[in-house]
C-alpha cells in the first residue's frame, strides 16, 4: 500500500509539474477561409449520408482553389463524388493501434508461452535476446519512416513520379541495410550475449535465441519497408492484414515448438522468424498483384543518391533516435542482470507490459505523423496543430488509463508472463513506477510525430539523447544502489527522464511560436 501511495504522490507532482509550465496557445488570428458544413440527405438502405462543406475566402488576399477536408467519423464509408472540387478523407488511428498491437504481439507471445512451460532461466534468454532485437528493430523503422514521410509529402503535393522514384530507391537502399546488419548480427551474436553481462543460468538460451532471430532480420526490413509504403500512401489499413496472419501464425508455433517439442528459447525464437517470412512474402504477393494507382516500373528501382541522402536525413535521426533509447535499455538491463536471473526476468515481463501499454499513443502518433506530415505538403498548416492537439488528447486516455490500473491490480498483470511468484512479485514493483511514463509519453510521442511528419526529426532526437543519458540511465544506475532487492525505485526513472524530454519539447514549442504566425481557423 505505501508504493501504491508513492507512485499516486509522484503522478500527482509530475501533473503539478507539467501544467505549471504547460504551452501557451498563440494570439495571433487570422483566418483567411471561413468554413461551413450541413447535413444532407441520408439513404437508409445504402447506410450513407450527404455532407455539404462551403469553403469561403473572408480574406483580402486569394487563395488557390484545391483543398483538402481531413473527415474522421467511424465506421461510416465515404463516398466520394468525382465531381467535387473537395477531396475528403477518413482518417484513424485504429489501424495504426491493430497493427502495432499484433506486431508487439511477436515477442509478447514468445515470452507467454516461455513463461508457461518453462523456468525463469530461460524467460530471462527471451527476454534479453528481444530486448536486442526491439534495439534492431527500433533502427530498421527509424530508417523507414524517412521513406514513409517522403512519400507522403510528395503524395500531399500530388508528385506521382517522385513517389515512384522514392519507392524504387528505397528498396534499394534497404536492401544493403538488410544485408549488413544480418551480417554484423550473425556474426556477433555470442559477443553480444556476454556485453549484455547474462546470467550464467540464461547463457546458452540467449544465444540460441539471439542467433536464430538474427536470421530474420531480412523478413523484418522487407515487411517494415512494404508497410512504410503504404501508409506513407495513406494505406494503413493492409499492413494490418499482414501482421495479423504472422501473429496468428507465431503463436500457434510458439505452443507447438516451445509446449510440444520442447525446444526452450530457440522454439520462440524458430516460430518468429518463421512467422516473420510469411509476413514478409504475403506483403511482396500484395504489393505485386495490386501494384500502384500510378505508374511505377522496374526502371525506377535504383539508387539515386539525392533521394537517398534525403530518405536518410529523414530516417537517421529517428533511428539512431531509437537507437540509443534501445541502448539505453540494453544498459539498464545489463544493470539488472547483475542483480540474478530472478530480477532479469522480471524486467522482461515489465518491459514486455509497457510496449503493449504504450502502443495505443504510439499508434496515434503514427496517425499524427502521416497526417502531419500530408497537411504540410498541401500546405495546411492550421489543420496540422489541430490534430497534433487531438492526438495528446486520446492518447491521455489510454495513459492515464494504464497507470491507475497498474498501482492497484499489477499482479494481474505481471502474473501474464511468468507463473513464478518470485518474478511476479519484484516485476509488480517494478511497474508501479514505470507506468507512470506512460503518462509522459503520451504528449512525447505526439509532439516527436508532430515534428517528424515536418521533416523535423533531428530535434526528437536531442531532446530523446539527452533525457535518456544524462537522467535515465545515472538515475537507473542510483536507484539500483540504494535499492539492490527491489525493482521498484528504478520504475521511476523512465517518468522523470521523460518529464525532461517534455520540458524541452515546451521550451522549443515556445520558441517555433515565437518565430512564425501561425493563424488561428474559426
Amino acid at each position: 500500500m505505501n508504493d501504491i501511495k508513492f507512485s499516486l504522490w509522484t503522478v500527482g507532482w509530475l501533473c503539478i509539474l507539467f501544467f505549471a509550465s504547460g504551452c501557451k496557445s498563440t494570439n495571433d488570428s487570422g483566418a483567411p477561409i471561413s468554413l461551413t458544413w450541413e447535413m444532407g440527405n441520408y439513404d437508409e438502405n445504402g447506410k450513407y449520408y450527404e455532407n455539404s462543406f462551403v469553403l469561403k475566402n473572408v480574406s483580402d488576399a486569394p487563395i488557390g482553389k484545391d483543398w483538402e477536408i481531413y473527415y474522421s467519423q467511424f465506421p461510416r464509408t465515404i463516398r466520394q463524388d468525382a465531381s467535387s472540387p473537395v477531396r475528403v478523407e477518413q482518417v484513424n488511428a485504429v489501424p495504426f493501434l491493430l497493427a502495432n498491437v499484433l506486431q508487439a504481439l511477436y515477442g509478447g507471445a514468445d515470452l507467454f508461452v516461455v513463461g508457461q512451460y518453462d523456468d525463469a532461466a530461460s524467460v530471462a534468454a527471451v527476454a534479453i535476446g528481444s530486448q536486442v532485437m526491439q534495439t534492431v528493430t527500433g533502427v530498421i523503422l527509424g530508417l523507414t519512416t524517412g521513406t514513409t514521410v517522403l512519400i507522403a509529402i510528395a503524395t500531399g503535393a500530388k508528385d506521382y513520379r517522385k513517389t515512384a522514384s522514392i519507392i524504387g530507391t528505397s528498396i534499394g537502399l534497404f536492401a544493403a541495410v538488410g544485408a549488413v546488419l544480418t551480417f554484423l548480427m550473425v556474426a556477433f551474436h555470442s559477443r553480444t550475449v556476454q556485453l549484455m553481462h547474462t546470467p550464467p543460468e540464461a547463457l546458452a538460451d540467449t544465444e540460441a535465441y539471439l542467433w536464430i532471430c538474427s536470421l530474420g532480420i531480412p523478413f523484418i526490413i522487407g515487411y517494415n519497408v512494404v508497410c512504410g509504403i503504404l501508409r506513407g500512401l495513406g494505406d494503413s489499413r493492409t499492413p494490418l492484414y499482414f501482421v495479423a496472419l504472422a501473429c496468428a501464425l507465431n503463436i500457434v508455433l510458439d505452443f507447438i515448438l516451445v509446449g510440444g517439442c520442447h525446444l526452450r528459447a530457440a522454439g520462440a525464437a524458430i516460430a518468429t522468424v518463421a512467422s516473420q517470412g510469411v509476413s514478409f512474402a504475403t506483403a511482396l504477393w500484395y504489393l505485386y498483384r495490386k501494384g500502384f494507382h500510378f505508374e511505377f516500373t522496374r526502371r525506377d528501382i535504383r539508387l539515386d543518391g539525392q533521394l537517398c541522402r534525403r530518405v536518410l536525413l529523414l530516417g537517421a535521426p529517428i533511428a539512431l533516435q531509437d537507437l540509443l533509447v534501445n541502448f539505453s535499455f540494453l544498459l539498464i538491463t545489463v544493470i539488472v542482470n547483475g542483480m540474478g536471473v530472478v530480477a532479469s526476468a522480471a524486467l522482461g515481463v515489465v518491459e514486455k507490459l509497457i510496449v503493449f501499454a504504450m502502443l495505443p499513443p504510439m499508434a496515434i502518433s503514427s496517425a499524427v505523423a502521416a497526417m502531419t506530415a500530408q497537411n504540410y505538403g498541401a500546405g495546411l498548416r492550421v489543420r496540422m496543430n489541430r490534430c497534433l492537439y487531438a492526438g495528446i488528447g486520446m492518447a491521455l486516455v489510454f495513459g492515464v488509463s494504464v497507470c491507475l490500473y497498474s498501482q492497484f491490480l499489477p499482479d494481474t498483470l505481471t502474473g501474464i508472463f511468468t507463473r513464478d511468484s518470485e518474478v511476479v512479485q519484484m516485476a509488480s514493483g517494478y511497474l508501479r513506477g514505470y507506468s507512470i511514463d506512460c503518462i509522459m509519453v503520451s504528449f512525447v510521442f505526439c509532439i516527436n510525430a508532430y515534428f517528424s511528419g515536418q521533416g523535423n526529426s533531428v530535434f526528437p532526437m536531442v531532446h530523446s539523447v539527452i533525457s535518456t543519458f544524462l537522467f535515465r540511465i545515472p538515475l537507473s544506475y542510483s536507484f539500483s544502489l540504494v535499492s539492490s532487492s527491489s525493482l521498484f525505485l528504478m520504475g521511476f526513472a523512465p517518468p522523470l527522464s521523460t518529464l525532461v524530454s517534455l520540458m524541452i519539447c515546451i521550451g522549443y514549442m515556445r520558441y517555433k511560436r515565437k518565430k512564425e504566425i501561425i493563424p488561428v481557423y474559426a
